[in-house]
């Protein structure tokens, strides 16, 4: 598993435009995201819940290139989509946004083998760096 990006990390233009799927319960998180990665070229769609993410991926798991999610949601945690994800056989991306994780929900996402664990408050600048990486 990567590490977190940290503030020192250098922001970037992306090395190419991404379909990301972000799933959150906060409506303005959900519309920042769509707006600071959307001026990177990067097309965005956001759900309230892990329960629409798995709706929107069922049909086609290769229809994202990045799923982010937030780890504490109502009907389906960012843990429970996870674990879904993987037994469709997601193959994209994961990256998981938490204002706190414990010691064994944060093993299980490693046993998930999500690609980045970010705490929250996620800075724009942090996460632009972290996409021109992938």
């Amino acid at each position: 598993m990567s590490t977190p990006v940290t503030s020192q990390t250098t922001s970037a233009a992306p090395k190419k435009s991404l379909r990301v799927l972000y799933a959150d319960d906060m409506r303005e998180l959900r519309q920042l995201l769509e707006v600071v990665l959307g001026r990177d070229g990067h097309k965005v769609e956001s759900v309230p819940d892990g329960n629409l993410a798995l709706d929107l991926l069922r049909p086609d798991p290769t229809a994202y290139d990045v799923v982010i999610t937030d780890h504490h949601m109502p009907t389906v945690s960012g843990l429970e989509l996870v674990a879904k994800l993987r037994a469709m056989n997601y193959t994209g991306r994961i990256i998981v946004f938490s204002s706190e994780l414990s010691e064994e929900v944060d093993a299980m996402y490693r046993h998930y083998k999500v690609d980045f664990i970010l705490p929250k408050p996620v800075f724009p600048s942090e996460l632009r760096a972290l996409f021109a990486t992938l």
